[in-house]
């Protein structure tokens, strides 16, 4: 089972509890290649307006992984996840074979329909339709970036011969994050994994979950690898702030919750730390340690 990280964007995700600085983006980059972690991850938001009103900056994700690709050798990178409305097809299924070109064949595209309103709102982006939206989007990339020639008379989206020139070196995974059974099936037919997000020490919901997936996946005949958005707080840290529902544990009890989803059949861990600090991604590279033995 891999383990990845998810790495500062923006809100307060920085070192003081604001806004991070590439500095810091890429200082937990290299922490996670030097640590032994997996994968790295970045958000994919313009902003996020909280219930209250306040307005948490955000910076754009796809340039950010560019930057990353390029001062990292080892880790695999990837969005989690790129929302589909906010470029279209065409145009992500040629920056994808770009960024595997960069990074040297470690991109996972990974994608969604997207859900926080007030950017599409400020944006001028559209909120209907938003399933329909992406069933046809995730098929045009999908078929692209395998290599395909992809003419396209949709409702939402149209191509003619549109194709990858020069085409990918190889073919780029596609994840899907999820949940509702329309999106479980899309996933099944077009992705090369997916993603449930997000937990803490799996429970439950986890499980079933997981077994809803399976079942989708096996009526459609094609294996898609199972990966699992963890909220993981450093006690030490952040002893009584964060998200209530986040493991909060020792690094032993935290190899722990891997080795338990692990049991469960994941492939991927992709971790959000609180805080996110290289402290924080040295802890899970040593829990990652102790599970390996």
């Amino acid at each position: 089972m891999k383990i990845g990280l998810m790495l500062p964007v923006g809100g307060s995700d920085g070192p003081t509890g604001g806004m991070p600085r590439w500095d810091d983006v890429k200082a937990m980059a290299l922490t996670a290649e030097s640590s032994g972690l997996d994968s790295v991850w970045i958000a994919d938001h313009f902003f996020y307006r909280a219930a209250d009103g306040a307005v948490h900056g955000m910076h754009e994700s796809w340039t950010l992984l560019s930057a990353v690709a390029a001062v990292t050798e080892r880790v695999e990178l990837g969005n989690m996840v790129l929302c589909s409305t906010f470029r279209d097809p065409g145009l992500t299924a040629k920056m994808a074979a770009t960024l595997d070109e960069v990074s040297g064949g470690r991109l996972t595209l990974g994608v969604g329909a997207g859900w926080h309103d007030p950017e599409y709102e400020a944006f001028g982006l559209p909120t209907d339709h938003r399933f329909g939206r992406f069933e046809e989007w995730l098929e045009i990339v999908a078929r692209m970036v395998r290599g395909e020639t992809v003419s396209f008379d949709g409702t939402y989206y149209k191509t003619v011969n549109a194709n990858l020139t020069p085409a990918p070196a190889r073919r780029i995974p596609i994840l899907v994050a999820g949940s509702r059974p329309r999106m479980l099936r899309l996933t099944a037919e077009w992705a090369d994994a997916w993603n449930m997000a997000w937990y803490g020490a799996p429970g439950e919901k986890a499980v079933e979950r997981l077994e809803g997936f399976r079942a989708v996946t096996a009526e459609v005949g094609k294996p898609v690898a199972a990966t699992v958005g963890l909220v993981v707080r450093d006690p030490e840290q952040t002893p009584n702030e964060g998200d209530p529902t986040a493991f909060a544990g020792t690094v032993p009890e935290l190899a722990e919750v891997f080795g338990a989803y692990q049991e469960l059949g994941v492939d991927h861990l992709i971790v959000a730390t609180e805080p996110v600090t290289p402290r924080a991604a040295e802890r899970l590279a040593e829990a990652k340690r102790l599970l390996e033995g």
